[in-house]
């Protein structure tokens, strides 16, 4: 009397070769498995820098503006840092010397040499400046920006410059070169550091 090889679950096991057969599926199966997964690693591992940057590239657009065109501030190539390709480029080199009158100045006077294409000076801005000084009674220049190579940055309507600068570069467009002609009493007066009626020319470089 004969009964049927049973296995665990009461169903008979299949034959030798059958289960060889498995097996050797079984083997295959996961051999695919390691080499897909195998595959995997490699793509991310090329795709992961690439993210990355495109994260970076993204980052930088969004916050920089989202693709929008700004003003350019950029130098031109030999001009100085704070030349701005807006500029006229006089503006670049310092202003030729001027001839003062031999008559006194009655009042303010403001004359624009160059005219700027940025947004008008108002008061409590910082403004930065590029300038020349001269005294219109001995012709003379007492100062310049120039000379230091430095432009010179100030609060305009704060007091920390003479009148004749609060008042006469209020509304000068960013980027315009203007005559201060300036009296006495706008300036530092009959017997201040540099007495008399005064000159200045004046590049107006930013306002902010």
């Amino acid at each position: 009397m004969t009964s049927d090889v049973k296995d665990r679950s009461g169903r008979g096991l299949p034959p030798k070769a059958e289960r060889r057969a498995l097996g050797k599926a079984a083997a295959e199966k996961r051999r695919r498995q390691r080499r897909n997964k195998q595959i995997r690693d490699r793509v991310l591992q090329i795709l992961a820098p690439i993210a990355v940057v495109a994260v970076i590239v993204g980052a930088v657009w969004l916050f920089g503006g989202g693709g929008d065109e700004p003003e350019s501030t950029a130098s031109q190539p030999g001009s100085p840092s704070w030349m701005s390709s807006s500029f006229d480029q006089q503006l670049a080199t310092k202003p030729a010397a001027v001839t003062p009158p031999t008559e006194a100045f009655a009042e303010l006077k403001v004359t624009t040499l160059i005219q700027g294409t940025g947004a008008a000076v108002t008061s409590g801005q910082s403004v930065t400046v590029n300038y020349v000084g001269i005294s219109r009674t001995t012709g003379e220049e007492f100062d310049s920006s120039w000379s230091r190579d430095q432009p010179f940055t100030f609060v305009i309507g704060s007091g920390g410059v003479i009148q004749g600068w609060s008042q006469g570069l209020l509304g000068v467009a960013v980027g315009s070169r203007v005559e201060l002609d300036i009296p006495s009493e706008l300036a530092y007066g009959d017997q201040g550091r540099v007495p008399g009626d005064l000159i200045f020319i004046v590049d107006v470089l930013s306002a902010s």
